[in-house]
């Protein structure tokens, strides 16, 4: 048997079965990485070159960005803006038919991009908004529901950890073209989860919001802008070329801080809660990245992104054929593993196959992050999907039935998105970035 195919039945099979066995995903992908170069290498090379690929993995300037954003997401959770931005949706959502409901994804939109985080999105945002509607009548299970859908759009509307990992990973795609070529995806992405709550709430017969006289509107409007103020300064300042992505979300950090105690709604007593868990976000990504690099060591000695390659290429030499398998294979990976770790296995694998057909790195980069961040929201390990569930105080078998619709809808954005490039590319093209 081939060594690339010996490679490749015992690094996934290893891997897969590891997880099945409730062994954490970074332990599995390490002792799945190292089994498999036993098959070409002696043992003394095998340790000393994985510790070098482990730590050149996590050795890099632009992984500072993640962990600056993480720290800023923190403080952003615990600094009183989610309530500001879900009263700023209020007023763009309110008058539509279940205007709760269009205010979560709303919300969701809003701190999704600011936070960076599905799970931050769900929690902060749901937790405000799933008491408003239950008083006002509407089902959990839709309430939810709702809430576990919009929750990973701001995986994709900037800044996105997501795609500064991609970027890291795909070999130095432009972070810039990255952040652009996400918001008209996102936006898509947020617009489908509000067109099933509208069918939903029609059909219920879900009130509309009570529409607030212009004095309040534009008090809420005010105390919202300064904490959407921090995308223009950062993305701006990204995007001219001002700063890095990594200063970037320095100043990101700065911003929120300053947002927070003016606000004065952070303590110092907050202080070590938000440290504690920035630290431990941030050892479980770079973790993750460091056993990465081993297992894309590991696929590069035994060859199998080539293997692969020729499989999936010898099946057809389609586009569209090609894209459809990366398509479903991906999410079927997101159904069973977490965004982060999918993004860093699985990019050195078919992005050079992309890259044959001639899909562009910043266009393949969207319908990653796409394509997973639906994963966030299925069982069994979606991670929005339990806390959305938790928040909401329902059932995952209660919200399957509405997240069923949405994801239907979803899917044919996701189509969409990977079939026509220009809802990607267009804004960084119109930027120059490309």
């Amino acid at each position: 048997m081939d060594i690339a195919v010996q490679g490749a039945l015992l690094l996934f099979g290893s891997f897969f079965l590891l997880l099945a066995i409730g062994v954490p995903i970074s332990i599995s992908i390490g002792i799945a990485s190292l089994s498999t170069v036993i098959l070409t290498l002696p043992l003394n090379t095998i340790l000393f070159t994985a510790a070098q690929n482990f730590v050149g993995g996590i050795n890099s300037f632009a992984l500072l960005a993640v962990i600056f954003f993480i720290l800023s997401g923190s403080i952003m959770n615990n600094g009183g803006i989610a309530i500001r931005l879900v009263n700023l949706a209020k007023i763009i959502a309110g008058r539509l038919p279940g205007s709760l409901a269009h205010t979560n994804v709303v919300g969701n939109m809003l701190f999704g991009s600011i936070s960076g985080s599905a799970v931050a999105a769900a929690a902060a945002i749901g937790s405000v908004m799933s008491p408003m509607q239950e008083k006002e009548g509407y089902k959990k299970s839709y309430s939810a529901a709702v809430n576990i859908a919009s929750s990973p759009i701001g995986l994709l509307i900037p800044p996105s950890g997501a795609l500064i990992i991609y970027s890291l990973v795909s070999g130095g795609t432009s972070i810039s073209a990255l952040f652009m070529a996400g918001y008209l995806p996102g936006i898509l992405m947020g617009l489908g989860v509000m067109f099933v709550a509208y069918r939903i709430a029609k059909k219920e017969d879900y009130k509309t919001q009570v529409t607030l006289p212009l004095r309040e509107k534009f008090s809420v409007i005010l105390q919202a802008v300064p904490s959407l103020f921090m995308i223009v300064v950062v993305i701006g300042g990204i995007v001219g070329g001002i700063f890095t992505a990594t200063e970037g979300a320095a100043v990101a950090v700065l911003y929120s801080l300053i947002l927070a105690i003016v606000y004065k709604s952070l303590k110092f007593s907050d202080v070590p809660k938000i440290m504690r868990e920035t630290v431990v976000m941030t050892g479980i990504v770079l973790f993750l990245v460091g056993a990465s690099s081993v297992m894309s060591w590991a696929m590069a000695v035994t060859r199998i992104p080539n293997a692969i390659s020729d499989a999936i290429l010898g099946v057809s030499q389609n586009e569209i054929v090609i894209l459809l398998i990366i398509m479903f294979t991906l999410l079927v990976i997101g159904t069973f593993m977490d965004l982060t770790p999918a993004i860093l296995i699985f990019t050195p694998i078919f992005l050079p196959i992309v890259t044959t057909i001639g899909v562009d790195p910043v266009h393949f980069g969207i319908i990653m992050v796409f394509n997973l961040a639906i994963g966030i929201m299925t069982p069994p390990v979606g991670s929005a999907l339990f806390v959305g569930c938790s928040v909401g105080g329902v059932t995952i078998e209660a919200v399957i039935p509405t997240l069923i619709k949405i994801f239907t809808v979803l899917i044919i954005l996701l189509a969409m998105v990977v079939f026509i490039p220009q809802i990607s590319l267009i804004i960084p093209e119109l930027l120059g970035l490309l």
